[in-house]
This record gives structure tokens, sequence and C-alpha cells, in this order.
């Protein structure tokens, strides 16, 4: 019953002239666009417009080198075992709600043998990455890894003090320390304006890095990990033996390559729309906004209601505003607690600040007027 509520909701999103969240619908029209045409291709990923590709991004993040890599889920795995073979160690060291662990299906521990040593308290899961809860941590560990910002905690990002903290554990330890930047770009205005820090600044603190290209970019598919290139080097070997050396990769690599040239520039715009939102949303009952302090254009909204509430609101709004918001929360918490992914994009900065905050409002229950605190 759920899935087919789900589904009818679902239909309406075409229908609608307006998106609340993210770049809105994603035609082939546009993602074509991204190729240009006189993209060199490559063969089995040497030469042609991967090459570039990775050498762009090495660049970016200050490191020797990069690889392409169809997926993240691949290109973590396989550079997380890299770095336990290296210090012969099986055991990883991660946040309890970190992408690997929620969204993997047990992929590291099921492909590549390797153990999970979780950060934090089972009595507060929801406690962020920091020195105090990776004391939970006795055992040795042979890499730890850090997801900024982290998509399960709302787009939690450490302060660099913080940041830097964390690393110096497992530096102590003599752990590698690898970067999930799937969303790097949305994390990379924050630290520019906190601490003067810029991506290679960031990156630095790292012995590898995986950035994605379709997520806040908007490319087609794919990412990179970078870091030293004797590492990027037997990572490619591990490319191979996933089977994720198709005979080209150009189309991915092309596409991301315009992404990667365009999108990173918004980002400082999307983070500061995020924070006059997030503070616009703070004066409404039964919303809360996750994390307490917004620092990428990334939040997750819980809203004090049930599903089927949920449902009639989003339906009433895509059918008399043509606005389209959500089909089913990220996780629901409760019968009457779920929690939304909020991501602001280009259709969020299309469809204004007043009125992003006054769709939300009615989500929440709270009518067209939001009420102030």
């Amino acid at each position: 019953m759920v899935a087919t509520s789900t589904r009818r909701l679902e239909l309406l999103a075409p229908r609608c002239e307006h998106w609340l969240s993210g770049d809105g619908p994603r035609t082939v029209v546009g993602l074509l666009g991204q190729i240009p045409p006189d993209t060199s291709p490559d063969t089995y990923g040497h030469g042609g417009v991967v090459e570039e590709l990775e050498s762009e991004v090495a660049r970016l993040l200050g490191k020797e080198a990069a690889l392409f890599i169809p997926t993240g889920t691949m290109a973590q795995q396989a550079t997380l075992r890299v770095h336990c073979d290296r210090r012969s160690r099986d055991t990883v060291a991660y946040h309890r709600y970190c992408h690997l662990r929620q969204h993997e299906e047990g992929a590291l521990t099921r492909l590549h043998g390797l153990h999970e040593a979780l950060a934090g308290w089972p009595s507060d899961p929801l406690a962020p990455l920091g020195p105090d809860t990776l004391a939970a941590i006795k055992e040795p560990v042979g890499a730890l890894l850090v997801e900024l910002p982290q998509r399960d905690l709302g787009g939690h990002l450490p302060t660099w003090s913080e940041l830097v903290a964390i690393v110096e554990w497992a530096r102590e330890r003599g752990a590698a320390v690898h970067l999930d930047g799937a969303r790097l770009w949305e994390a990379a205005p924050y630290y520019a304006s906190a601490a003067r820090k810029g991506l290679a600044e960031v990156s630095g603190l790292f012995d590898t890095v995986y950035v994605s290209f379709y997520k806040g970019l908007g490319g087609i598919s794919g990412c990179c990990v970078a870091g030293d290139r004797d590492v990027i080097d037997e990572l490619a070997v591990w490319r191979t033996r996933h089977g994720a050396r198709p005979y080209m990769l150009w189309p991915y690599a092309a596409s991301a390559l315009t992404v990667l040239r365009e999108r990173p520039r918004d980002m400082a715009a999307y983070y500061r729309r995020a924070r006059a939102i997030a503070q616009r949303l703070r004066g409404l009952d039964d919303l809360e906004v996750l994390p307490e302090r917004v620092r990428s254009p990334l939040m997750h909204l819980r809203f004090r209601a049930s599903l089927d509430e949920m449902r009639a609101r989003a339906r009433e709004i895509a059918e008399t505003d043509s606005v389209w918001t959500f089909a089913h929360p990220f996780v629901s918490e409760g019968p009457r607690l779920q929690r939304y992914e909020f991501q602001v994009g280009r259709a969020t900065m299309a469809l204004g600040l007043d009125r992003t905050v006054e769709v939300i409002g009615r989500l929440s229950g709270e009518g067209k007027r939001p009420r102030r605190r």
C-alpha cells in the first residue's frame, strides 16, 4: 500500500513546472549536452578525455595522480583494500552512519573481507565523528574513512580544527586516512569562509580522496580517486579486477569534465541560500532542521507528521502550485516523525527564497505563511 501511494505521487512529478530540491529533473538532452562534440575517446580508460579528467582532478586536489572509476561504491572499497593491504591490517574505522555502512549492502566486508570498527556509541548513534567518538575504537585499524559532508547526518561538517584532530587520531595509530568526498564540492564554501582553506588544503589532510561527478555537480555518472601515484597505480589493478575497465569510458568522463569546470563555482551561492533557508525554517513548528549548524547546501528536514499526511501535503502542492517536493522520506523515524533530504541546487535557486520557505512551511502543516517565533 505504501509503495502504491508513493508511486501514484511520483506520477505527478513530470507534470510539475518547479522543483523544490536539487537541480530538478535530468533529461537525456541535457545530459548529452555535457559531452562536447570534439571529445577525444579513450581505450580501456587510457588516453583521451579520461586522462584529461584525471589530470585535472589531481591538480585541483593537490595530488600526484587520480583514477576514473564508474561507481563510488567500487572506488572506495578498492581504495580501502589497498590501504589495509599495505599496512597488513584488515580493519577500517568509520562512523556507524557513513555511506559505506548504510547504503552499500555490506560490500566492504562481503567482497574484500575487511572488518569495520565503528566510531561512536549505540546510545547516541547520530553523534558526529570526532576524537571523542573515535575513542570507542580500541583495535588497530588500517584506514579511517571520513565523509564530508556526512549525508546521513544531514550534511554535517566538522570545523577545521575538529577535522585536523580526526586526522591526527588516525596518523597517531599508523592508519591511512581516506576522504569520502562524494559531496566535497558542496563542503568547499564552508571551509573557504570559516577557515580560509581551499580544496587542495582540505584534500592535503588525506592520503586518498574520492569525489563524485553526478551528485551536486549533475554529471552523468562516475567518480575519481586521487592520491600518491603508487597508490593510484595499485588502485587501477583493482579497477580491472572489479570489471570496471570497459572498452570506452569517455561519455562519462566527458560529462564529468564539463560539470567539473562549470558547477563548483555555484556552490558558494547554494551554501548561502541553504543557511538563509535554515534560518527562516527554524521559526516553524512541527519541523526540525538538521544539522543544528548548516554548513553545506545539504540538510535534512524532520517533520512531525505521519507518512499519509506528508504524502497528502506533497500531492496538494504538486496539484495546486505545480511544485514538486518529495515522494518519500529519507528515513521514517516513527509513526509521526519523517526525515527528508533537502539539497539546494539550481531548481531551489530558481524557486526563490520566499517561495521555498513557503512551500516547506506548507509541508509542515503551517499553511502558506510560516509562523515566526
